[in-house]
């Protein structure tokens, strides 16, 4: 279930929860960042190749390349198994922004975006069917939690794909890390 918590950046005291993605889409977009849910005519099993996860999804990434000039979408997945599963979690744990705007579809499980904008932090807890597109120059994070399970369709406007430029930041210390944010959003 997609949830969207607000925080002052100076305090991880809620200041705002939401669970409505039309609430979630219009907060969001206010701020820039485009969020969506999206859904397929075409069923897809749990072990679908990359390459199904595409064609399932292609009149949609269409779309998407057309309007903002993406040149490429590929599939990331992370399993529980992951080999570097942890030193990939450090990696995008880190504030951090890109010179491209990230955007990410949830084909499978979920992931938590905190964006940092302004004096407030935005922790989007994804899921499932939920699009993110993060502008250009916004500072965030990503986690994945310590056994990650997701799969994402990504979009590139650039060959390289996803460059990060640190922040040196250390807030995202500061907030629930995944696992925690899950159990406090079922308590």
């Amino acid at each position: 279930m997609t949830h969207l918590c607000i925080y002052a950046d100076t305090d991880s005291a809620v200041l705002a929860h939401h669970m409505d993605q039309v609430s979630i889409a219009q907060i969001l977009a206010k701020l820039g960042v485009e969020y969506a849910c999206w859904a397929t005519d075409v069923p897809l099993e749990r072990d679908a190749t990359n390459e199904e996860i595409l064609a399932a999804h292609d009149e949609s990434i269409q779309q998407l390349m057309v309007r903002h000039g993406f040149q490429s979408a590929d599939v990331v997945a992370l399993g529980p198994d992951h080999p570097d599963r942890e030193a990939l979690r450090q990696k995008f744990r880190a504030e951090h922004t890109h010179d491209d705007f990230e955007v990410r579809f949830f084909v499978h499980g979920n992931g938590l975006f905190y964006l940092h904008i302004g004096s407030r932090v935005y922790a989007l807890m994804c899921s499932e069917g939920d699009l993110i597109s993060v502008p250009a120059g916004v500072p965030h994070w990503f986690d994945m939690g310590e056994r990650p399970d997701f799969r994402c369709i990504r979009l590139f406007t650039t060959p390289e794909g996803w460059i990060a430029r640190y922040t040196g930041s250390d807030i995202a210390e500061d907030y629930p890390d995944f696992d925690t944010f899950m159990k406090d959003m079922t308590a």
